[in-house]
């Protein structure tokens, strides 16, 4: 797989976007209420992921990964977001087109993400998954990461159930 991973740039959004409702639709078509469904649109997906790329949060790296003029995946990091990661860095998007699920690509992401946060001298990496969102919990599970609690997400569109998972040992990601 010829996949070329590089820095985000704010002219990514709308492809950004696309890629992650697709993904996003695909993963939580049983979990996510119809509501958010409506309103997890591309066009708030481009606004969100604009304005990310327009004004970075402390320690943020998004990574895009791309197969000839195609994107395939997206992997973002950045300073804690929730005081339940006790510091560690946080994982806040990981997103692969599915055609290329189970081939790498996502470890791959992991590894890069997990680089920047040991760059900066993180004790750690966390993220929250949602729960019954069973193939990325096997997923994490898979990279030696363990499960470290639960908590609501307090979005305002979707107070999704999660799981927060924890590596103690960035090396394992890396």
């Amino acid at each position: 797989m010829d996949v070329n991973i590089r820095s985000a740039l704010p002219e990514d959004a709308a492809a950004m976007a696309n890629l992650h409702v697709t993904v996003w639709r695909e993963t939580y078509r049983t979990l996510a209420s119809p509501e958010a469904f409506r309103r997890l649109d591309e066009a708030h997906r481009q606004a969100r992921w604009a304005a990310t790329l327009a004004e970075p949060g402390r320690d943020q790296l998004v990574l895009l990964a791309e197969q000839g003029d195609r994107l395939v995946g997206i992997g973002a990091v950045g300073a804690p977001s929730y005081v339940f990661f006790e510091g560690r860095g946080e994982i806040r998007s990981l997103y692969i087109d599915p055609s290329l699920k189970r081939q790498g690509l996502g470890r791959r992401l992991m590894r890069e993400l997990a680089r920047h946060l040991a760059d900066l001298h993180y004790p750690g990496a966390a993220l929250g998954v949602v729960a019954g969102n069973e193939p990325a919990i096997a997923f994490y599970w898979s990279l030696g990461g363990r499960m470290a609690g639960r908590y609501i997400d307090p979005g305002p569109i979707w107070r999704s159930d999660n799981i927060i998972f924890v590596w103690d040992d960035l090396s394992l990601l890396i």
